[in-house]
C-alpha cells in the first residue's frame, strides 16, 4: 500500500457514509454513524463501544444510545447496503451464499443468547446466533444482510422478550425461513445472482430448496448424506385405472407411486450402487489455489428427482457426488435445480457449490478485523444495529480492495501488516487500510470462528509437496478440468 492511498481513506469513508444521510433525521446521531465505522475500522484490540468511544473522545453513554434508543432508521441503512451493491457490483456470475455464525455471550439476558451451536467455538455453546446472505464476484465478497435467530425458548417467553425489546411480531422462525426472507429482500433491492450455495444444514431442508425453485432461483446445495430421491424418474399415477374404479373399499389417494416403480435411495447408495454412478469415471476439476497447492476434486454427475414430503419425485434436478483427490474419504453430495448442460455446464456446479468460502471470510474478517462479536448490547434493536454497522464496514473494506486491485492493474493488494496484529494503519490511528487478506478459509461446516486451530494437512495438501502421494498416483493420473482458468 502506498502513503497517498493511505492518505485517501479518510475523504474516501466519508463519501462513502454520504449515501447513507437519509437513514438520519439528525446531524448529530449521523456523525456517531461516522464515530462508529472508525472505531471498527481502528486499530484498538477490542471493538466494543466504551473503547471505540474513548478513542474518539466521547463518551460512551453516546454511543449506547446510538445504538439503544436513537432514532434513525436501521432497516434503511441495510436496503442501501444491497441497493449499493446491486448497482456498483452487478455481474451475471455473481454467487449468492447463505450462513450462520455464533457470537459467544455470556449471561442469560442478551437477545437471543442460549446454549446452541457456535462455529465461532465448534460446539454447543452459550451463543448469540445470526443468519447471513452473502454475495460474491471474483474476488469481491461481502454480507447483505443480518438477523438474529430467536430461538422458541425466547420466542415463548413474554418476561425475557420484554428486558430484551424483542418487538411483539417476531416470531420463532426457522433458520431458513430467515434466509428466505432474506433473500426477498435482496431481489426487492435489485440484487441478483447466477446461483445461491450453502451447506447441508441448509440443504437438507426441503421446503428452503422449494422456495428457491419457486422465486426462479438457481443454486446448487451441499445436502446430507442421508437425503432421497432417485436417478430414473419413477411413474407417478394420477389418477385411478378402470380396474381399481370398480374395486370395493377404500379408494387410493392420487397421484402416487407406481407399485412397480422403484423406491427412492439415500444419496450416498445411489453414488455407491447405481449403475448410472457405477458406469461412471470419476472427473477430475481444480477448485481453486489454496495455500498449499491446487485443490482437485473428482467428481459424477446424474439427472436427480428429489423425494418431496409426500413421497412424489420434485422436477428434474442434477445429483452431484464429489470426493476429494488426496484423501477419497472425503466425500460431498449436491442437488442442483440447474440440468447439465441446459442451464449449466459441469464446471459451473463445481464453482458455484465450491464457493461458501467468501461468506466464511466475511465471518472471519468481520469478527478479527472490525468486532463484529464484540458488541456488549442485550436488546433486540441494538444488535441488529451493530450487525448492519458491520455490514458497512465490511463493505467499504471490500470497495476499497477492489479499486485498488483495479488501479494495480488487477494484482492482488498486499495485506501483510506492519505489527502484531498485521494490520497497516493511518499515522493517527485511526483508520487500517483494511485490505482483505487472501488466504483461503476452509469449506468446512462450521469453521467461521478464527480459532488458531490448523487444518488437517490432508485437506490441503499439494500435489507439488506430496512426493509420496504423486509417486504412488503418477501412472493413474486423469486429464483435469478447471473450474478457475489460470
Amino acid at each position: 500500500m502506498q502513503v497517498q492511498q493511505i492518505k485517501t481513506i479518510g475523504r474516501e469513508l466519508t463519501r462513502f457514509l454520504n449515501q447513507f444521510d437519509d437513514t438520519f433525521a439528525r446531524s448529530d446521531t449521523r456523525s456517531r454513524l461516522g464515530i462508529y465505522l472508525r472505531g471498527q475500522l481502528s486499530g484498538l484490540p477490542r471493538k466494543s463501544i466504551e473503547p471505540m468511544a474513548l478513542a474518539a473522545g466521547v463518551p460512551p453513554r453516546t454511543l449506547q444510545c446510538f445504538l439503544a434508543t436513537a432514532q434513525w432508521d436501521e432497516y434503511r441503512m441495510r436496503d442501501r447496503i444491497q441497493q449499493i451493491v446491486a448497482r456498483d457490483h452487478a455481474d451475471a456470475r455473481a454467487i449468492g451464499t447463505v450462513d450462520d455464525t455464533g457470537h459467544p455471550k455470556k449471561g442469560t439476558h442478551t437477545a437471543g443468547v442460549q446454549r446452541q451451536w457456535c462455529g465461532n467455538t465448534g460446539k454447543i455453546d452459550n451463543c448469540v446466533v445470526s443468519v447471513h446472505i452473502g454475495y460474491t464476484v471474483d474476488e469481491f465478497h461481502c454480507l447483505l444482510d443480518s438477523d438474529v435467530y430467536l430461538p422458541e425458548s425466547w420466542a415463548n417467553d413474554s418476561s425475557r422478550r420484554a428486558k430484551a425489546n424483542i418487538p411483539d411480531d417476531v416470531t420463532y422462525r426457522k433458520k431458513t425461513a430467515i434466509a428466505l426472507a432474506q433473500i426477498d429482500r435482496a431481489l426487492t433491492n435489485g440484487v441478483r445472482v447466477w446461483a445461491w450455495t450453502f451447506d447441508e444444514w441448509y440443504g437438507r431442508d426441503g421446503d428452503f430448496l422449494d422456495g428457491l425453485n419457486s422465486r426462479g432461483q438457481n443454486y446448487v446445495a451441499e445436502v446430507p448424506s442421508d437425503c432421497t430421491g432417485w436417478v430414473r424418474q419413477p411413474r407417478v399415477l394420477t389418477k385411478a385405472s378402470p380396474q381399481a374404479a370398480r374395486k370395493r373399499g377404500r379408494k387410493r389417494t392420487y397421484p402416487r407411486l407406481a407399485r412397480q416403480g422403484s423406491q427412492a435411495s439415500e444419496v450416498q447408495h445411489l453414488a455407491s450402487f447405481s449403475p448410472v454412478f457405477r458406469k461412471q469415471s470419476w472427473t477430475r476439476f481444480k477448485i481453486k489455489d489454496g495455500e498449499k497447492g491446487p485443490v482437485v476434486w473428482e467428481a459424477k454427475f446424474s439427472p436427480f428427482y428429489r423425494k418431496h414430503g409426500n413421497g412424489l419425485p420434485g422436477p428434474a434436478h442434477t445429483l452431484i457426488v464429489a470426493r476429494n483427490v488426496l484423501n477419497p474419504e472425503e466425500v460431498k453430495y449436491f442437488v442442483s435445480n440447474w440440468i447439465v448442460d441446459a442451464g449449466a455446464t459441469k464446471e459451473d456446479m463445481l464453482r458455484v457449490a465450491f464457493s461458501r468460502w467468501p461468506i466464511e471470510r466475511c465471518f472471519e474478517l468481520g469478527k478479527r478485523d472490525i468486532g463484529m462479536d464484540h458488541f456488549e448490547a442485550r436488546s433486540w434493536r441494538a444488535i441488529h444495529r451493530h450487525l448492519y454497522i458491520s455490514q458497512l464496514s465490511l463493505l467499504f473494506c471490500a470497495r476499497l480492495q477492489r479499486r485498488w486491485r483495479e488501479k494495480n492493474d488487477g494484482q492482488p493488494v498486499p495485506d501483510s501488516g506492519t505489527g502484531a496484529t498485521g494490520r497497516r494503519q493511518l499515522a493517527d490511528g485511526s483508520i487500517p487500510a483494511a485490505t482483505m487478506p487472501t488466504r483461503n478459509v476452509s469449506e468446512n461446516r462450521r469453521t467461521d470462528s478464527v480459532l488458531s486451530t490448523p487444518e488437517p494437512s490432508s485437506q490441503r495438501m499439494s500435489h507439488e509437496t506430496n512426493i509420496a502421494e504423486t509417486a504412488r498416483t503418477k501412472r493413474q493420473r486423469r486429464p483435469i478440468t478447471l473450474v478457475y482458468p489460470g
